[in-house]
Parts: structure tokens; sequence; C-alpha cells
């Protein structure tokens, strides 16, 4: 039995996944559909890119991963179907796919030309859904698109390194829903650069000198629990999908806070990392 998943900008209010969801069965009454999320940002490729990064190899092989995301179709910007890691993933090519691929090599990519068979102003109704029952059934990827070798890539996807190699500059490219921030910059990326060294991390005028190996080293628990005041304390983290990530023990925007509402962090702000001297 198949398994579609469902990665868009659609929100919850209006009839867009619903209606994508009911073509979908009506094509394939015995398919699985797994929403992964409809809240991304409007428009937001670089947060969807992180979303069905740290999603998609939860799922069998075989799974096949629809990304509705600045999905109209233009001379700019070109739907495809990818297949990679024998997962395969219909989007248009706008980035979205770059940083998966940036660390696993597509096995197959086919820019979609079935769009004068398919009259649409909803492609991803109309174009993905069509795609995605083909590829369900069995369906090869030549038959919806021809073969390309590149897709689009997502500027300033990687955090630079000074020629010294003693300083990192990265940048913010998600806040998940508790408010902590996460970097461009992976630990295995870090590491390679740090060689040991000792490191100071700026974000605004926050800085830490620490990078915990989970949220709750930040606490000290020798001391008796009312005089700890846990909440609301910063730290800085290798997050589950290895990403360097600004954070605050138990945030709440509605109360304590969160790092990028206490810190002032949006996407697209700098982070750097200082290191010493070898």
């Amino acid at each position: 039995m198949a398994i579609i998943t469902l990665t868009t900008d659609f929100g919850e209010k209006d009839h867009f996944a619903g209606a994508i969801k009911g073509a979908i069965y009506s094509e394939l009454p015995d398919v699985r559909i797994v929403d992964i999320s409809h809240s991304v940002a409007p428009f937001n490729v670089p947060e969807a890119a992180y979303i069905i990064q740290n999603a998609y190899s939860s799922f069998p092989k075989g799974t096949i991963h629809v990304i509705g995301i600045d999905s109209e179709l233009n001379p700019e910007n070109k739907h495809i179907a990818v297949k990679l890691d024998d997962h395969y993933f219909i989007c248009a090519n706008n980035g979205i796919m770059s940083m998966i691929c940036s660390e696993i090599a597509p096995q197959k990519i086919v820019e979609i030309n079935i769009h004068d068979r398919v009259g649409t102003s909803f492609p991803v109704l109309d174009v993905f859904v069509n795609v995605a029952c083909h590829i369900a059934r069995g369906g090869t990827l030549e038959v919806i698109g021809k073969l390309i070798d590149h897709i689009k890539p997502i500027k300033n996807l990687n955090p630079f390194v000074n020629d010294e190699k003693n300083q990192i500059i990265g940048s913010v490219i998600y806040i998940d829903n508790y408010g902590n921030v996460i970097t461009n910059i992976k630990r295995k990326f870090f590491e390679s650069v740090q060689k040991t060294r000792d490191y100071e991390i700026s974000a605004r005028s926050y800085k830490f000198k620490t990078i915990y190996d989970k949220y709750s080293d930040v606490i000290n628990f020798d001391i008796p629990e009312d005089k700890r005041y846990d909440e609301g304390k910063g730290l800085v983290v290798f997050n589950s999908s290895g990403y360097l990530e600004i954070a605050v023990y138990k945030s709440d925007n509605a109360s304590v806070g969160s790092a990028s509402s206490l810190m002032g962090l949006k996407v697209r702000d700098t982070v750097t990392v200082n290191f010493s001297k070898l």
C-alpha cells in the first residue's frame, strides 16, 4: 500500500489540503496519506526544506512526498519529481530539495512536462497529485517528465568560514514551534573547523561558550528546585537533526518567552562562531 505525505504552506483554514487528499483518495482509495505539516510559513522555501529533510527518512522506502510550497508554474519555477534515497519527491524546482541533495545524491530527477494535458491554476492539486498517483501505481518518472541533472540551490544554504579558519558565519534557517532558533551550522561541519579549540557563539548581543548535549544540561540539579529559576535560561545544543540550535529551557512564548522572542532572532539573522587560536 502506497504512502503519500503532504508538506505545504496551505494552513488549516482553507480547503486546499482537504481537496488534495480527496483527489488522491478518488484515484487511489487504499492509499495512506500522512500530513507532515501544513503550517510552513507562506513561500518559505528554507523552512520547508528543513522540515522535509528531517521527516522523510522516518518513512518507509518508496514513500512519495508531495511538497506544496511556492508551486505556481512559471519560466523560473518549473516542477520536478526526484527519486532520492529510494523516496520520491514532487515539488517546484525552487531550492526545496537542495538541503537534502547536499548530503545525498539524487538517483533520478525529471522536469515534469504533463502540464499540456492538465489545465490548472492549482498545480499541487492537478499536477502533483497526478504525478504522485502515477508513481504509486508503479509508473516511471520518465513517463511524466524529461531527465535533468541539477536542481536549483537555496542561496546561502551553507555557512561561511573565513580564510584564517577561526570563524564560522552562519544564519538562522528555521524557528520551531517552541521558538527555538535553528542555524545552518551542522555538527560535523562545526567540528571540522573547531579542531578541539575553545569557541564563543554570538547571536545579536547574546554569547555562549558551551554547547550542551541536551536541554536540561543547563540546569544544576544540585540546587533545590524552588531556588533554581530554570525556565528562561538560554542555551545552545546540537539538536536531534544535528544542527546548531539556540534555545531557552522550557520555552513558552506565552509565559517565559523563547530564544526567538527574548533574543530577537529571526530567520536569516547571522549567528557567528569564533574559535581560539590553535
